[in-house]
């Protein structure tokens, strides 16, 4: 962050934006603002150049096809790994995951190569598709809440040594690759599986972007109620029988 201006960035909302992931990046400038920060959003389409300078970039998920498109334009911009390279944070879902790995299976059934800012490969899945609630616990070493959202993804994501799981599922599929883990992170790059938009049930997910763009290990407080009204309502759904 820089001139005193949080500059948000979402990416490809023409292409990577389905089950409400846009509510990622609402979510992220209104708790932003929340705080007095001063806050430039700036969605880029996907025949925009991405710009280098921002401080948070969010990707949502999509379909197979414009999932190809995506990593296609991604992969020949280049802005998003130099601006990973200047320090920005990348917060990322679904197919929006898959592109920041090294590899996934595209929509002809060809392995389509990621970005590699993440040390993920994903893979197409044999079994049923991942669908419903999830709740996990995250990796304590981010010291948040257990994590609440929803999976629709037929992916499988295997992880290396240079990303931790973002999460350990109680109840879902997550990564779908059998050792319970869902989503992955280093240190400024984020993916998970799960929508909701997952921003929006875990809001204190949200606020650790913040606190890394910004540097600082902690922010005023704020009214949470609506937030965690919402988090009890559907981690409470997500623990019913079903």
């Amino acid at each position: 962050m820089s001139d005193n201006q949080l500059r948000v960035v979402w990416v490809y909302p023409d292409l990577l934006s389905t089950y409400g992931d846009q509510g990622n990046v609402l979510v992220v400038e209104r708790r932003a603002r929340q705080r007095g920060l001063d806050v430039a959003r700036l969605d880029v389409r996907s025949d925009q150049p991405i710009p280098t300078s921002g401080d948070i970039y969010l990707i949502g998920g999509g379909e197979d096809r414009p999932q190809r498109l995506a990593a296609e334009r991604l992969r020949r911009d280049s802005g998003l790994p130099r601006a990973v390279e200047n320090g920005a944070i990348v917060f990322s879902v679904c197919a929006g995951y898959q592109i920041l790995g090294h590899e996934f299976v595209n929509d002809l059934g060809q392995r389509e190569p990621g970005l590699g800012l993440l040390d993920v490969v994903s893979v197409r899945g044999e079994g049923e598709r991942c669908v419903g609630d999830v709740l996990g616990d995250i990796d304590s070493r981010l010291g948040l809440p257990p994590l609440t959202g929803f999976e629709n993804h037929q992916g499988v994501t295997h992880l290396g040594p240079g990303s931790r799981p973002l999460a350990q599922v109680r109840i879902g599929k997550g990564n779908g690759s059998g050792d319970g883990t869902e989503g992955a992170y280093n240190d400024t790059v984020f993916g998970t599986y799960m929508h909701g938009p997952v921003l929006a049930r875990n809001p204190l997910l949200a606020d650790l972007l913040l606190k890394l763009a910004l540097d600082v290990n902690a922010l005023p407080p704020t009214d949470d109620r609506w937030y965690e009204a919402l988090r009890n309502e559907r981690i409470s759904a997500a623990q019913q029988p079903a």
